[in-house]
């Protein structure tokens, strides 16, 4: 019986079936007799989540734009349907061709979240590939990984073939085509299309960007690494030339004798002593999709998205991807504005959101706000702006942005007191904070969120007991506005600090369990005094886990098969996930996880990601660590360079202020 007959039959038994049933409008059917190489994107979470992430629509769409390639989605199925996979021995397939998760030549998964890790290995089981790297032969796809996690690949080291680092729309292209050229003579793989300067990498990309646009892209290289039964080994180490690509096998990691790493080194003269991350210099020139895929269910987040630019210059000394996407580059209003017009005209959403790490930093926000409104206004097109810095709101922005849809405003203070934001390098103040809501309030909004992150490193119940004057003083600016607070609704939301790689503070530990727990009670007494204020809290334990993964090394791949094979698996979701089962599987390997969450680092230790180079010096985040301990700002350094080492990545290119 073929997937779909058996679909036909089981899919009226699952909740929400559309998750399984692809063929949604602007989705992309291929004649498989044309396909060269056949990839597989995954996304290790349901259908609703997947869908809402914006690098594996720019993949999905960038590859198909190849006649030889065929890119299909998989997300991984719910537990209702897993069920039913199981009992009908129905492998995981993918949306497109209901083909066998099996038969495809690459298996990208996205690294998007340290507590979905399960869900890959639940999807490499469902599909019958082997778990780890080193049991699967020629017969079976490669299984690679990108994203952000993937600034620490070490605890998926002995799962995943091989990891992508950085930004994928060149690197995965170059692949692709040495999978396609292997040993054939068509292409040499040490050639400069593999080995160049960024420089000649991004004048490649950006010609290939320019003729995908145009429609007039060549077919790339013929050849099949399946169909001459190469073996995996030496595509691995011809992969390992390739910038951005980081092979775990090909590595050895010896440790101290207190846990410590010792040494991360590569076993063969061949292969990169570290693993330079991927940049794209262009955002102009590089592919961008505009026919995305609309789903027929409701996704985490339904709408239109415009990616107006990738990077950050505010060095919050919390946040990874601050530090991990620099440097910034902006794409130009007029290329924005070409973009949005050609997404709603092939989607049709009725909302486009400005993505990006902090929408209110772009040069031209302004303009760029005025021209879509005007666009939009006539079909009712609202414009949605995320990531705004309370500094950078405006009344006269909010009145532009309110004229088609009126939605709620995020403001992220992230700490209660002004001592821990300039500890944490947040450089905004109260008075930033509540003239932006009163600016808000004043043009008709009354809901707000705030956002806060509890357990900072020096944080006292001081700066806790910040976090409910702000949310009060926020009440009292409505009252003083409107007269009462009727309709007000002050959404305050906590996380608990996880200290990520190539931050200032991943030598920091993170708070313990029961302090967690202590924290949020305190926070809880404090906000429940006005019905206006309503508090919701990540999972601490879910942010112990996530610290462990975070800082781990690639003894946690063990830990991960038992953990999966004892049920873990949505970790990400409350109603599924099970600390006792995690705490089990870290008894069973002999592995404590307190030794990666509450150990603070010395400076000179060896990291597990030090294998990684992500274009940030550790000496400039020792720096902004120590000037943490002074509770000293690091302005923000597209007012004065502080020498983060990005320049060095790309020959001194960037970062011309």
């Amino acid at each position: 019986m073929t997937i779909e007959k058996q679909l036909e039959e089981l899919l009226p038994q699952v909740s929400k079936p559309t998750r399984y049933m692809g063929n949604e409008y602007n989705s992309i059917k291929k004649d498989q007799n044309s396909i060269k190489v056949h990839i597989a994107l995954a996304f290790p979470d349901v259908y609703e989540v997947g869908m809402s992430h914006l690098g594996i629509k720019i993949l999905y769409h960038l590859l198909n734009e190849y006649p030889d390639i065929y890119a299909e989605r998989v997300f991984a199925p719910w537990v209702d349907f897993e069920d039913l996979m199981r009992r009908h021995s129905l492998p995981l397939f993918s949306l497109e061709s209901k083909t066998p998760v099996s038969e495809f030549d690459l298996l990208g998964f996205t690294l998007q979240y340290e507590m979905s890790y399960t869900n890959i290995l639940n999807m490499l089981e469902l599909s019958k590939i082997p778990i780890f790297s080193k049991e699967r032969s020629d017969g079976h796809p490669f299984v690679i990984a990108g994203g952000p996690c993937a600034y620490n690949p070490e605890p998926l080291a002995d799962i995943m073939d091989f990891f992508v680092i950085g930004e994928a729309e060149e690197a995965i292209t170059e692949i692709i085509n040495l999978y396609k050229s292997f040993n054939t003579g068509l292409i040499c793989p040490k050639s400069p299309a593999f080995i160049g300067s960024g420089r000649q990498r991004a004048a490649k990309s950006s010609m290939d960007s320019t003729n995908i646009q145009r429609g007039t892209i060549p077919s790339l290289n013929e050849g099949s690494l399946k169909e001459r039964g190469e073996k995996r080994k030496r595509f691995l180490e011809e992969v390992a030339q390739i910038p951005g690509v980081y092979v775990p096998s090909l590595y050895r990691v010896s440790y101290n004798n207190d846990g410590t790493v010792k040494n991360v080194s590569p076993k063969q003269d061949n292969i990169p002593q570290k693993i330079q991350k991927r940049v794209i210099e262009d955002m102009d020139s590089v592919y961008y999709p505009t026919s995305f895929i609309v789903p027929y269910m409701n996704i985490v987040h339904d709408r239109a998205v415009l990616e107006i630019f990738r990077g950050c210059t505010r060095g919050c000394r919390f946040c990874q991807a601050g530090m991990i996407y620099r440097p910034v580059r902006e794409k130009s209003v007029h290329r924005l504005e070409k973009l949005a017009k050609d997404i709603i005209a092939s989607t049709g959403y009725g909302e486009i959101s400005l993505a990006s790490l902090s929408t209110s930093d772009y040069s031209e926000l302004k303009q760029l706000t005025e021209i879509l409104t005007d666009d939009f206004r006539k079909c009712q097109v609202g414009l949605s702006l995320p990531s705004l810095r309370i500094d950078a709101f405006s009344l006269e922005l909010a009145k532009k942005v309110q004229e088609i849809k009126k939605s709620g405003l995020t403001f992220a203070p992230e700490a209660g007191t002004q001592r821990l934001r300039n500890v944490i390098n947040k450089g905004v103040t109260e008075t930033d904070l509540l003239t932006s809501v009163k600016d808000a309030f004043s043009s008709g909004w009354n809901t707000v969120k705030l956002y806060f992150m509890i357990g900072l490193p020096t944080e006292t119940y001081e700066d806790l007991k910040g976090i409910s004057d702000l949310a009060y003083a926020v009440v009292d600016v409505y009252r003083k506005i409107h007269g009462h607070t009727k309709g007000l609704k002050v959404n305050v939301s906590t996380s608990t600090f996880v200290p990520k790689p190539f931050t200032p503070f991943q030598w920091e530990k993170q708070i313990t369990l029961s302090k967690i727990d202590e924290r949020q009670r305190y926070l809880r007494k404090l906000l429940r005094k006005s019905k206006n204020i309503s508090y919701s809290w990540h999972d601490g334990k879910l942010s112990f886990l996530e610290a462990v993964f975070s800082r781990g090394d690639r003894r946690l791949s063990r830990v991960l098969k038992i953990a999966h094979d004892k049920g873990c698996k949505f970790d990400g979701w409350n109603d599924i996930f099970s600390f006792d089962k995690w705490m089990a599987a870290f008894n069973e390997a002999d592995v404590p996880p307190e030794f990666y969450a509450y150990r603070k680092r010395s400076s000179d230790e060896v990291f597990p990601w030090d294998i990684i180079d992500p274009g940030i010096d550790k000496k400039f985040l020792l720096r902004e660590l120590k000037r943490s301990e002074k509770a000293q700002v690091t302005p923000d350094c597209r007012i004065r360079c502080h020498a983060c080492g990005i320049n060095r990545l790309k020959d001194g290119g960037f970062c011309e202020t």
